[in-house]
């Protein structure tokens, strides 16, 4: 879950409940990025209650019970209510290509480049976002639940279990765009402090002075880069 937004207590408080009356499928077919991002427009009053179609009518209503507003019907929009379906591969036809694992939103894919890949079913949450991926169609969706739709089809601890290893892949992402982020600046600043010796032609100064200021720039943006991210997390803006 990203860091909760300075905002009033209660719209903090209200931004809490609608993000756990959410099936934290992460599908964006509300229209935001995560459950999170749309809780917290309806707790800011930006966004209506009826665009989560994996929650279906039920969720509707638990949102509308929260929020105050009145029921209304899931928005055609953003998709229609159904029972909950689970991502299958394909292995015979799988190439390796990464794609899907890049797409899951709670690491529910397993595989390497080149290597078959799987889908972990209990951490599936039929977000579909693998599904226009795949250069092969080779992933189809496995109707798991029947005839059972939205919070019929989905229960509080698989929501629970989603949201953590939703939240913990975002945080693993965040590492590791450091760790490569370090890894540029490092090898930067190793060619800044040696620049002579990377560049042909050395008795050409001006030619030595204008890589030195690539670098330069590349460096300082970077570091505003990560300064920028550093203070969004605190800030949750």
């Amino acid at each position: 879950m990203p860091a909760l937004p300075q905002t009033a207590p209660e719209t903090q408080a209200l931004f809490l409940l609608l993000n756990d009356a959410l099936p934290q499928t992460q599908c964006t077919r509300c229209g935001y990025p995560d459950c999170a991002s749309y809780a917290q427009a309806m707790a800011n009053g930006q966004a209506p209650i009826n665009q989560c179609p994996p929650g279906g009518e039920a969720g509707i209503e638990r949102l509308a019970a929260l929020t105050g507003q009145p029921v209304e019907p899931l928005n055609p929009e953003h998709g229609i209510e159904g029972p909950r379906h689970v991502a299958i591969i394909d292995e015979a036809w799988c190439i390796g290509c990464t794609l899907c694992i890049k797409a899951c939103p709670t690491d529910a894919i397993l595989g390497a480049n080149k290597l078959m890949h799987t889908v972990i079913e209990p951490w599936c949450t039929g977000c579909e976002l693998c599904i226009p991926l795949c250069p092969v169609d080779c992933i189809a969706l496995e109707n798991v639940t029947g005839t059972q739709t939205g919070w019929g089809a989905w229960s509080p601890e698989q929501a629970h279990t989603a949201r953590e290893r939703y939240t913990s892949r975002q945080q693993r992402l965040v590492r590791e765009e450091a760790e490569h982020q370090r890894q540029l600046q490092a090898k930067a600043e190793h060619k800044l402090a040696d620049l002579a010796a990377h560049t042909k032609g050395t008795e050409n100064a001006p030619e030595v002075d204008r890589k030195r200021a690539i670098i330069e720039a590349a460096l300082a943006k970077a570091k505003a880069k990560a300064k920028a991210k550093a203070k969004a997390r605190q800030t949750g803006v």
